[in-house]
């Protein structure tokens, strides 16, 4: 690394120097930003706009006066690199470099501290010098349970993204392994990529992605074909698959604020029986972006009038009902209580509501909250027959559930009890000894007291 009799002491020399050992590594090849290597990096891969890199860094003036250490703090820097959440220079620096390269930046102001500098820091219009470390980095998560993960290869254009709707034109190359299965032009509606055979994770992608930008997609099996797989590609079931998705044109679908209710309410219908074919078909990941469509576009709606607040309520209802039924079947119990909870704070007595609750209620071993939720039903309906089986099932569990507890609690015991008793005897063994050992040294002075005592 560079040492502070390393640095030159004025702006033209600096960059002669840097400009003899090192690189340009800025675009327009403009001396911004000239890199000079330190330490190779080791396996050749380099980071995509986006990832999320871990560096290590010290800033130092040309005099050589250090501004910034990440290492004196003991704690590595991360950001998502070409997203201009840091310096240009970095951005810039950081993307020519390898995973553990370590190398020096000189940094014109323009791509660092600019004609303002940074009071108490750093003069105006100063060159820096950064010695960098590039420790990891990793692609950009869209999702919150990482099963949709982002690397771009070009950078897109503008700042506008396709939205909820819109309708995009796409190129698609899908990998399993090294298997190339899937490469194609396409067309579809951003929510509905379901109908022309593209993977949720592509479709949820979209609204994060510009014109003109190719992306790596690495999706996890639910956001590529599931548990079922893709017979027609070749793909079994539970299997990682990567997409390459070039965003080549979009055109934007009205945003909900751009609608009026009318609009929203005939839109809700359509988008309602789209949810509905998908959850027919098995497609419940579909089905849940339909309902939850609605619920955004209706959630704060009031309506004017008493027909269209009653069409308001049935929609915001029938969805959460419906999302409740998406989630049972999707195994996300907790999802699931969370959108029956939130019919009933509209309908307390909403059957399908307290029905699906208590289903979600039992699959997750709540037998007495399931078992209130049933007999509630009944309350509402007391022909349910569906309510009474299932009221049985849930006084089965907790007869079973308490009959555990009785043979835990009395195994406990039982332990407890064998445990004192082996502690009680361990005890009156020691104190036999104890006493044998007392009566032993009681005899042998009682015999030298006789033994000195005049005869």
């Amino acid at each position: 690394m560079t040492t502070d009799q390393d640095l030159p002491m004025d702006h033209q020399s600096a960059t002669a120097v840097f400009a003899a050992k090192g690189i340009d590594v800025t675009p327009n090849k403009d001396q911004g930003v000239i890199k000079v290597i330190k330490r190779p990096g080791t396996d050749g891969d380099w980071p995509m706009i986006g990832d999320r890199v871990t560096v290590h860094y010290t800033g130092k003036l040309l005099t050589g006066k250090k501004f910034d250490c990440s290492r004196e703090r003991k704690e590595p820097f991360c950001f998502n690199v070409g997203k201009g959440q840091v310096l240009r220079a970095w951005d810039i620096g950081v993307l020519s470099m390898q995973r553990g390269e370590a190398c020096t930046l000189l940094c014109k102001p323009d791509y660092a501290y600019g004609a303002a500098g940074n009071p108490d820091k750093i003069p105006p219009s100063s060159l820096v010098v950064f010695e960098m470390e590039l420790i990891k980095f990793e692609g950009e998560v869209l999702t919150g349970d990482g099963g949709i993960v982002r690397r771009i290869k070009v950078k897109g254009d503008g700042y506008t993204n396709p939205n909820d709707g819109a309708t995009v034109d796409v190129h698609l190359e899908g990998r399993c392994g090294d298997r190339l299965f899937d490469c194609r032009d396409v067309s579809f509606i951003v929510g509905q990529a379901e109908d022309k055979g593209v993977p949720l994770g592509v479709d949820q992608a979209m609204d994060k992605m510009q014109k003109g930008e190719c992306c790596l997609l690495y999706l996890k099996p639910k956001y590529g074909f599931g548990s079922e797989g893709k017979p027609e590609y070749k793909i079994g079931p539970d299997k990682d698959i990567v997409y390459e998705v070039t965003l080549k044109d979009f055109k934007r679908a009205k945003d909900s604020w751009e609608m009026d209710l009318s609009e929203k309410l005939e839109l809700s219908a359509e988008v309602k029986n789209k949810g509905n074919q998908y959850f027919k078909a098995g497609r419940y990941y579909q089905a849940v972006v339909q309902y939850q469509r609605i619920i955004s576009w209706l959630e704060i709606e009031c309506g004017t009038e008493k027909e269209q607040q009653k069409k308001i309520q049935n929609y915001i209802l029938t969805s959460h009902l419906n999302l409740a039924m998406c989630f049972l079947r999707l195994k996300e119990f907790s999802q699931a209580v969370d959108n029956c909870n939130r019919v009933i704070e509209l309908d307390e007595n909403n059957e399908k509501a307290l029905y699906r609750r208590g289903e979600a209620r039992l699959s997750r071993n709540e037998f007495s909250l399931a078992l209130a939720d049933f007999q509630q039903v009944l309350q509402v309906n007391s022909s349910n027959r569906a309510a009474r089986a299932q009221i049985s099932i849930c006084q089965s569990k907790i007869k079973e559930h308490h009959e555990q507890d009785k043979k835990t609690y009395a195994n406990m015991f039982q332990k407890f009890a064998e445990q004192d008793a082996k502690t009680g005897k361990t005890k009156r063994r020691r104190d036999e000894s104890v006493r044998t050992s007392f009566n032993g040294e009681v005899s042998i002075k009682r015999r030298r007291r006789s033994q000195d005592c005049p005869s």
